[in-house]
């Protein structure tokens, strides 16, 4: 049976000493996070993933969801139950405004709560999950009345939430949709068609649920340009603001799915169903966005969770899985063969896990601390500035943090060898459950053209210009140092292949778009690997003053630098490659007709 144990103290080294938290304290709800409150909720947390989450993954897996004849679903055994120590302990609360219940604390310490959920269970941090972005949605557009109906119990997790967006014959053009919205007499809005995809659609673990549907009232433009969104909970609300009578929406069926078993992914059936709009008629897609953004965050975390517990369980397995010998003679004389932990191609497989895993979640971290800078930054200049910049590292973290967790989870596999394909080790639930990931949340090749067609260019290319700013002086500053200044000379090499894709794009996107297109996959991923450079760059600056001072765990801050020194050894190469791919533009690409794809006879 697979393992977990949440990476407590690598997450509170990031946290405490790398993002350095406690330096916030002057901002609204960073007063109260004290590096022994990170401390206790990062290790709290970890635990309750570790003991409560984790044991139930696999079983989970194994047994799914079901759908009764009434249209209600029930999840795998032990998830009503962790779904209500989750709830008592209030671990969905965390980051959520105090205003409606939450603990109002930093989204850094949601996000590390986010991650060790993930990988002690993926399916289950789902039903909290998608609930975290509909509250996000109504917190930016709903109105005073929804909020107060609505936000406190979602918050609690005694209800949870959804985002209802794709249809049967549409998903990211969601211009296309088809679900009607009809006005009626007491402002309501009757709500009809059948929505795709819907995670956490229906279940038995919460009193209600609270959908968040996109549909279009009559006359609106048939375009993106007449969405609208509306609450539509699955019961309706008594005087008293409890669930009362059952609306008119239902789950048709299951979607019999590749991974995430133990999450109820919905056909959801909208009959006259009895929504609210939320925003203002056909601005919908602006909401969405808030929801989308949010959810790509939570997904790129998802592409950590999954890389980092598959990492855990092939780094115990190739310690204790013993074939051959060391090329370099017997390491362990008086066994019969040396553990796969001394084999080269098997320690790539694991340094790249590691220094992959390492530095995306100094990366997602980060971008949780960019969230809190968006609203809570001191002034307007500040609070601009981490916007941009979020916007920028959101399809980054989501897209290449996705691409990367997978092959991470599939590297991850491969160590095992047969074992690795075999269900009762485990192995195949990560490989499965990382895949959607990739999907969902806007695709990976959505993620890339969101960098390369608007972000790029947005505000005059303010966004890119000042993320090459922010990575330039953090270089400068490690140059001539001993032992950070090799490190950032390769990570401006880096810099500099980025820097020749961006002037690409620039010189040959507009004469042809396809040229964009062609190469937007290749520049989210030199992006992606000069992002993790600055952010090995940070770590390793970190742990060699600490170095410096004779720390208890010198073992730990070694293995930061020696690690940071492998990032930029084995992954920061690529860049160039990446590049070179770019400037090959599409020609190539889309030069054959369709009839040269089809199969001969």
């Amino acid at each position: 049976m697979p393992s977990y144990t949440a990476p407590t103290r690598d997450t509170r080294f990031i946290v405490n000493e790398v993002l350095d938290l406690a330096s916030y304290g002057n901002l609204p709800g960073f007063e109260m996070v004290t590096p022994d409150v990170t401390d206790a909720v990062i290790d709290e947390g970890g635990k309750f993933c570790s003991e409560v989450l984790a044991p139930i993954n696999q079983s989970g897996d194994q047994q799914g969801c079901i759908r009764h004849e009434d249209g209600s679903v029930t999840t795998p055994e032990g998830f009503k139950e962790a779904f209500e120590q989750f709830r008592e302990a209030g671990w969905g609360t965390i980051a959520a405004p105090e205003e409606f219940g939450g603990q109002g604390m930093p989204h850094v310490l949601g996000f590390a709560m986010e991650e060790f959920i993930s990988s002690a269970n993926q399916a289950f941090g789902m039903y909290p999950g998608l609930t975290n972005g509909a509250i996000s949605a109504l917190i930016a557009k709903g109105s005073p009345e929804q909020k107060e109906m609505y936000l406190p119990k979602m918050i609690s997790n005694e209800w949870t939430g959804t985002m209802n967006l794709t249809e049967p014959h549409c998903g990211t053009d969601l211009g296309m949709i088809r679900t009607k919205a009809e006005p009626q007499d007491d402002g309501s809005y009757s709500i009809t068609g059948t929505k795709i995809f819907i995670s956490a659609g229906e279940h038995d673990l919460a009193d209600n649920i609270i959908h968040l549907v996109l549909a279009k009232t009559p006359g609106a433009p048939d375009s993106s340009k007449g969405i609208s969104l509306f609450v539509v909970p699955k019961f309706l609300l008594d005087a008293d603001g409890n669930p009362g009578e059952r609306n008119g929406v239902v789950c048709g069926a299951i979607e019999h799915k590749m991974g995430i078993h133990a999450n109820s992914t919905c056909v959801l059936n909208y009959d006259g169903a009895k929504g609210w709009m939320v925003g203002e008629e056909n601005k919908g897609l602006a909401a969405m966005f808030i929801m989308m953004n949010a959810a790509r965050l939570g997904v790129g975390i998802q592409g950590l969770s999954q890389a980092e517990v598959a990492y855990q369980n092939a780094v115990a397995y190739a310690l204790d899985r013993r074939q051959g010998r060391a090329l370099t003679g017997p390491a362990e004389p008086e066994a019969q063969a040396d553990p796969i932990f001394v084999h080269p191609d098997v320690r790539r497989m694991l340094m790249d896990a590691k220094a992959f895993t390492e530095g995306m979640r100094a990366l997602a971290l980060w971008g949780g601390l960019l969230v809190d800078l968006t609203h809570k930054a001191q002034t307007e200049e500040e609070r601009a500035e981490a916007d941009m910049i979020l916007g920028l590292m959101t399809p980054v973290i989501k897209g290449y943090g996705t691409d990367k967790g997978y092959e991470v989870a599939t590297n991850m596999q491969q160590v095992f060898g047969g074992h690795g394909y075999i269900e009762e080790w485990g192995m195949s639930q990560f490989v499965r459950d990382a895949r959607i990931a990739q999907i969902y949340e806007g695709t990976n090749g959505v993620q890339a053209m969101d960098l390369c067609g608007r972000k790029l260019a947005q505000n005059g290319g303010a966004a890119i210009q000042a993320f090459f700013k922010l990575v330039g002086e953090d270089i400068a500053a490690a140059k001539g140092d001993e032992v950070l200044g090799p490190l950032a000379e390769k990570l401006e090499n880096a810099l500099g292949e980025q820097q020749k894709a961006t002037m690409w794009f620039m010189q040959n996107a507009m004469q042809n778009p396809n040229h964009l297109g062609a190469g937007a996959h290749h520049y989210m991923h030199i992006m992606g690997i000069v992002v993790l450079g600055l952010m090995w760059l940070r770590m390793a600056k970190v742990a060699q003053e600490k170095l410096g001072g004779s720390p208890d765990d010198k073992a730990f801050y070694e293995a930061k630098i020696a690690t940071a020194r492998y990032y930029m050894d084995r992954f920061v190469p690529d860049a160039g490659a990446l590049r070179r791919k770019l400037e090959s533009g599409a020609d190539s690409m889309m030069a054959l007709g369709e009839e040269a794809f089809a199969t001969a006879a």
